[in-house]
């Protein structure tokens, strides 16, 4: 049994902040092949769909499709707020490398 990702409380507080729920918005987080590593992440405000993994918290959801979900098992889905700007990053045990970019990696 695979352990799901985990969504930091800094996630859930800038998806509160930016009012995605009140939209009736998830974040999605996908993966995809392609990027400089073999594959990248999407990022994205989107709706829950049926064979969504739905990680809530803070009456905020976060949501990996079945497809992705091995990709990104025991990872942390967190938001990063440092001078080269603010962003949602994810902190992938299964990725073996990643490039500059930070959003794409290989396994």
């Amino acid at each position: 049994m695979q352990l799901p990702p985990k969504v930091t409380d800094r996630a859930f507080d800038r998806l509160s902040e930016i009012g995605a729920s009140s939209e009736g918005k998830a974040l999605r987080v996908a993966v995809e092949g392609g990027g400089c590593s073999g594959f990248q992440y999407e990022i994205k405000l989107d709706d829950v769909a049926d064979d969504d993994l739905v990680l809530e918290g803070k009456g905020e959801k976060v949501v990996v499709d079945s497809v992705s979900l091995p990709f990104l098992a025991a990872a942390v889905i967190d938001f990063s707020d440092e001078l080269i700007g603010a962003r949602f990053v994810i902190e992938n045990p299964n990725a073996t490398s990643s490039c500059g970019c930070g959003t794409s990696f290989s396994i």
